[in-house]
């Protein structure tokens, strides 16, 4: 019989817990401690563990700061709204709850949590998932590794393998989401693009020219094929060469972040119950007590069955 294959489970930590705290009504303690975001984060993990029994598990987190990112383009992000105070102090309950579940949390400052999470996917020789809300994230999708995307709120959660993604990206592969944004732009992290490309426009000239690269060197050379792009397209295209590449650089994920990661930390086999039950407690969530008990109970008749079966 042939050995289940091993499967890491990679959190987009900061991801999920924006997505939770704006899909959830606003949750408190009786001692007014602020909890949607962290009991929304607990629904998509529990959901996460319960769909794909990873072996390994990791949480990437953002740090407050500046980037690398920032230092290249001081406009990057700038348009985004300041995260909310009720947000940010839930964070650390976050990271407390993870540590009761045993996942070791990875984060670096001048990084961002994409980062973290591509250089442990590129790293190690087994099926990946990556739980996010990010679209960006797309562009790591292989053979070996699928993103379980949250489409909507924290209920809708589809995984997108590569061909899932093509069909979802209008026929483009996952790492041409890179090119794609470099030409028609990011808005939510005031990536510039090139003015005046817009989405259509960006998508039929990935789909004829696969990346930046080509299509550049095509429209200097004048291929044939280049000729038959609009002349007005052809010219702004020219006119923003450098803005294209520079945009390139601030979407794709780098894949080399310093950081301590060994795969046997990441081993998850089991927690201590009786600290995330007490830590549950305290955060009065009695429904997400409730389930942990009836789902252990379920894994513990499962486990019988397949031993008297072994047995027989």
């Amino acid at each position: 019989m042939a050995s289940k294959q091993k499967k890491l489970l990679i959190i987009d930590s900061n991801s999920v817990i924006h997505r939770a705290f704006h899909a959830l009504p606003f949750l408190t303690t009786k001692n007014q401690e602020k909890t949607n975001a962290l009991y929304g984060f607990l629904l998509v993990f529990l959901k996460a563990i319960k769909d794909f029994q990873p072996d390994y598990l990791a949480a990437a987190f953002d740090l407050p700061g500046l980037t690398f990112r920032h230092k290249k383009f001081k406009q990057y992000k700038a348009k985004r709204p300041p995260t909310p105070s009720g947000l940010i102090e839930q964070i650390p309950k976050i990271k407390q709850v993870l540590k009761a579940f045993n996942v070791p949390v990875f984060e670096k400052k001048g990084f961002e949590a994409d980062d973290i999470i591509g250089t442990i996917a590129c790293s190690v020789n087994l099926e990946t998932i990556i739980l996010t809300g990010d679209l960006d994230l797309f562009q790591l999708i292989n053979q070996q590794t699928k993103v379980y995307f949250l489409r909507k709120g924290v209920k809708d959660v589809v995984l997108y393998d590569k061909d899932q993604a093509k069909e979802r990206l209008q026929g483009l592969s996952p790492i041409q989401i890179i090119d794609l944004k470099a030409l028609k732009g990011d808005f939510s992290d005031n990536v510039p693009g090139v003015a005046g490309i817009g989405e259509k426009t960006a998508l039929k000239l990935l789909l004829d020219f696969e990346n930046l690269d080509n299509l550049y060197n095509q429209i200097e050379n004048k291929s044939e094929k280049a000729e038959k792009i609009n002349p007005r397209t052809r010219e702004i295209l020219l006119n923003n060469k450098k803005q294209a590449f520079f945009s390139r650089e601030l979407i794709e994920i780098n894949k080399k972040v310093p950081i301590d990661f060994k795969l046997e930390k990441c081993f998850w086999k089991s927690y201590d119950k009786e600290k995330v039950i007490n830590l549950l407690k305290k955060f009065e969530f009695n429904s997400l007590i409730n389930r942990l008990v009836n789902e252990e109970k379920e894994n513990n008749l499962e486990k019988e069955k397949t031993r008297e079966l072994t047995l027989w």
